[in-house]
């Protein structure tokens, strides 16, 4: 059985690296949580002033 099972299947290529953005995951969503809680605070404070 054996030897009429063929040559042994290629090895699997190494898998690719990650992404440059895996990195710096942690730092992109504190900076989206300042922005959005800075975007906010001065929509809010805008719209007191007017009314």
């Amino acid at each position: 059985m054996h030897a009429m099972s063929g040559p042994p299947s290629p090895r699997r290529p190494p898998p690719p690296p990650g992404l440059p953005i895996d990195d710096g995951i942690l730092f992109l969503g504190i900076a989206a949580l300042t922005y959005g809680t800075h975007t906010i605070y001065n929509y809010t404070k805008k719209r007191k002033s007017l009314g």
